[in-house]
């Protein structure tokens, strides 16, 4: 496969229900980021299809994947329980794909969201690490950390890639619970962006530029991980 394609396939979650993954291995892939959506788009959005080239980009495969409401077309998340499950069957179906290569979980919002809850209730097999691209620690102009409390259970490496105007993840609350995690958590601040690392002209730099910063970031800190 050459690294500009992606390949569709399916995933099974259980009993005759199945969702929809796109897998991108670039030549001498050194992991692969097992990631989802967030709660308002699904994995074919521009944002995602800008994270997998660009990760392809720097060596690093990605496998995309659908939650089951946004396969059906619903516009109402799934359960946790539910959403759990298809994490755990994308993190499956990525060992199954690409079975040489450590592998990497995590996503947009909503998905990083889920698949950092899966992770504490239970480990996610073979996965070295989470990526967050855009923790939603709250809603906006709700204020709290709770949405933050489970990841003490989670026991491995993770990486928050926040905007500084993200109005899901006030600094003043996002950067304590970073601190209390301790050295297996890692921040990095997109200066300017807002939650979908939207940044405004006046900043002086455009989205793509934000992009590109938080892609290297994640590239930097995978090596990190996997050595």
């Amino acid at each position: 496969m050459k690294a500009a394609e992606a390949e569709l396939l399916p995933i099974e979650i259980g009993p005759n229900e199945a969702v929809s993954g796109l897998v991108m291995r670039p030549p001498q892939s050194r992991a692969c980021y097992v990631f989802a959506h967030g709660a308002g788009a699904g994995m074919t959005h521009a944002s995602m299809e800008t994270v997998a080239a660009g990760l392809a980009e720097r060596g690093i495969a990605t496998l995309r994947y659908q939650f089951p409401y946004m396969e059906k077309g619903s516009k109402r998340p799934d359960a946790p329980k539910v959403a759990h499950a298809a994490v755990r069957a994308a993190v499956q179906e990525a060992a199954r794909c690409c079975p040489s290569l450590p592998l990497i979980a995590g996503g947009r919002s909503f998905g990083g969201r889920m698949t950092s809850q899966a992770q504490a209730l239970s480990p996610l097999p073979g996965v070295r690490g989470l990526a967050f691209i855009g923790f939603p620690l709250h809603p906006a102009g709700k204020a709290s950390s709770d949405r933050a409390k489970h990841l003490a259970d989670v026991k491995i490496p993770m990486l928050f890639l926040q905007g500084t105007r993200d109005a899901l993840a006030e600094l003043s609350l996002l950067k304590p619970v970073v601190k209390g995690l301790g050295s297996r958590a890692t921040l990095h601040l997109l200066d300017g962006a807002d939650h979908s690392f939207h940044v405004l002209k006046s900043s002086g730099r455009n989205d793509r530029e934000v992009m590109e910063e938080a892609l290297d970031a994640s590239a930097a800190w995978v090596d990190g991980i996997v050595g």
